[in-house]
């Protein structure tokens, strides 16, 4: 029996239990190799399904309740933090907004297998006001929907898995690289495709000081706010003489405005 075999036989529970947690808190720590990994050794007899099922939701929802009361307490104001640490934060508020105001509290049934979606969803379903009951229930079933699928997977592939672990240790000091070279990958990835967008649209960030500057001395300059109206509603906040446009049909929208006009585009 190697030594990760046995850790793993020690701490099953503990370790899932700190994975899903720790995933759904918005760290970039992947949960569901610990579920597919705890679905083969309950399989193989080392573990209980069920039990592990109850831990994974249970971490889950202790995270996802953190995030749902500081939705309701400080409004939009945590998707803006949350999608500045995320690696496409220029269109994290907005794709998650319409997907929760195009399905409603239905959101929280899918949005842990869309990656951004799980961490964000949360929050805002507190800031749009869902009642603690109802976002109970559906994230709890969201959770029940997506621990359950990651664990029958490991259940399907035991055999395929506990090769896997049996294997790893074998790579000694490289393990830690061969676990970390694809997010690192990703990440670079992720990073080369935002540089790309802001090339390819020079895209121009522009202070709050530099555009209270640019109204002070009368340049000519329209300030665009892509957010939806009920994420309006929602932050009771507006910049004074700003366009509310829907970004779907910008050019429509923008083409009246003066040549040579200066756009400030913002979504949070």
């Amino acid at each position: 029996m190697t030594t990760l075999w046995d850790f793993l036989l020690r701490h099953g529970y503990g370790l899932l239990f700190a994975a899903v947690l720790v995933e759904q808190l918005g760290a970039p720590v992947p949960a569901v190799p610990a579920l597919l990994v705890m679905g083969a050794l309950a399989t193989l007899g080392h573990y209980s399904l069920s039990i592990a099922l109850l831990v994974a939701v249970t971490a889950a929802l202790a995270a996802d309740l953190v995030w749902y009361q500081l939705g309701r307490k400080r409004g939009d104001s945590v998707l803006g933090f949350l999608c500045r640490l995320s690696l496409e934060q220029d269109s994290c508020v907005k794709q998650t907004s319409d997907r929760f105001e195009r399905w409603g509290p239905a959101t929280l049934l899918i949005a842990k297998f869309i990656p951004g979606l799980s961490t964000v969803a949360p929050p805002l379903a507190g800031s749009a006001g869902i009642a603690p009951w109802r976002f109970i229930v559906y994230d709890a079933a969201g959770s029940i929907v997506w621990a359950g699928a990651a664990l029958t997977l490991g259940r399907i592939f035991r055999h395929q898995l506990e090769h896997l672990i049996e294997w790893l240790p074998r790579l000694g000091s490289g393990l830690l690289l061969t676990l970390a070279a694809p997010l690192a990958a990703w990440i670079a990835w992720k990073f080369w495709q935002r540089e790309r967008a802001m090339r390819l649209y020079r895209i121009g960030r522009i202070s709050p000081d530099e555009l209270r500057s640019r109204i002070d001395s009368n340049l000519d300059t329209w300030i665009v706010d892509l957010r939806s109206r009920r994420s309006i509603e929602r932050s009771g906040a507006k910049l004074p003489g700003a366009l509310i446009l829907d970004g779907d049909n910008l050019d429509v929208h923008l083409k009246d405005l003066p040549p040579g006009a200066h756009l400030v585009f913002y979504c949070t």
